[in-house]
């Protein structure tokens, strides 16, 4: 096992610490492939020969300085390859390695649904399960044509590989970019889709006051729901809600509310959710660099050059009256 997969449990507030964390991590490898907002790969084969311990023991000294150092704990899986770790980490409990040593990895992943497998998305899980097809045992157990019927021909190599433990994945390094995050949260589980639109308008337009104050603008956005029901075993009490993400690159950095505002609608739709019971929404906006740097593309639409020229208004309304003073009908109703 020479690969971790670490989860910081870190509080939305607190999630710019995430480079001092990644900076621990790098005491014990340079090999560290940050997962923005709150995770990161570490490739152990080095640092295993060097400090004469294994996997395990480091991450138990990893655990235990972020502790002393940040006052952060962390959940962390460990395996022979990035997608056995990233696996293992959904089913690892706080203070406690979930680790996969080499020769049980298709023992363990058998045993997983389908969504446990990154890359899994909800349309694809659905298919799957459809046909009975709702662990990643049955998934290996199935003919390859079937699959490739099911899911394409490329999608289906890979999703039969990865059930059967092929992990050609590696662990890249780099740097985690800045990024901004605002979230909502609902009183009480909510089915309305109505009500997921408005909160992601409000997030949006926070991320885009922000960017503004900053003299930001950001590359991509990246949209985290969080459901009921089910709880997965990584949270400081048992578990935490089960979530879906989605992230899209924007067409040109934007610090506009409006744009962001259509981007998180966008990857609302592509999550197709049907009577969801929404506990909170999260947008993060990612790949910042100045607003100063950032080119527009001219559309020569007048309306476009109105609401960016009333946004310049209303920011000034705000700094002056607060944050609350302009926001827009639909939030104000």
């Amino acid at each position: 096992m020479t690969i971790l997969c670490v989860r910081f449990q870190l509080p939305p507030a607190r999630e710019a610490a995430l480079p001092a964390l990644l900076g621990l991590l790098e005491e014990f490898t340079p090999v560290v492939e940050a997962l923005p907002p709150d995770g990161a790969l570490a490739d152990l084969r080095g640092a295993e020969r060097y400090f004469g311990r294994d996997a395990v023991e480091l991450a138990s000294v990893i655990r235990v300085r972020a502790l002393a150092l940040h006052g952060v704990d962390c959940v962390i899986g460990a395996g022979p390859g990035p997608l056995t770790a990233r696996t293992a980490l959904r089913v690892a409990l706080p203070g406690v390695t979930c680790a996969v040593p080499e020769g049980e990895v298709r023992e363990f992943l058998a045993g997983q649904p389908v969504t446990a497998l990154p890359g899994v998305g909800t349309a694809t899980a659905r298919t799957l399960c459809e046909y009975g097809l709702d662990t990643l045992g049955r998934v290996a157990a199935a003919p390859l044509s079937t699959l490739q019927r099911l899911v394409g021909a490329k999608a289906g190599r890979e999703l039969h590989e990865k059930a059967n433990g092929v992990d050609r994945g590696r662990v890249v390094p780099n740097s985690v970019s800045r990024s901004l995050a605002a979230e909502r949260r609902f009183e009480r589980d909510e089915l309305d889709s109505d009500r997921h639109r408005r909160a992601l308008l409000s997030a949006a337009g926070e991320l885009g006051v922000r960017l503004r104050a900053a003299g930001k603008v950001c590359g991509a956005l990246t949209l985290t729901v969080r459901y009921a029901g089910p709880r997965s075993r990584t949270g400081p009490s048992g578990g935490s809600p089960a979530s879906t993400t989605r992230s899209r690159t924007l067409k040109e950095p934007t610090a506009h509310s409006a744009a962001l505002t259509g981007t998180a609608y966008g990857l609302y739709e592509t999550l197709g959710l049907q009577r969801a019971r929404v506990r909170a929404v999260a947008l993060r906006a990612e790949a910042l660099g100045p607003a100063e740097q950032a080119s527009h593309q001219l559309t020569f639409d007048p309306a476009d050059e109105k609401v960016r020229r009333i946004e310049e208004v209303a920011d000034r309304v705000r700094a002056k009256f607060g944050p609350d003073a302009v926001k827009p009908g639909t939030l104000a109703a």
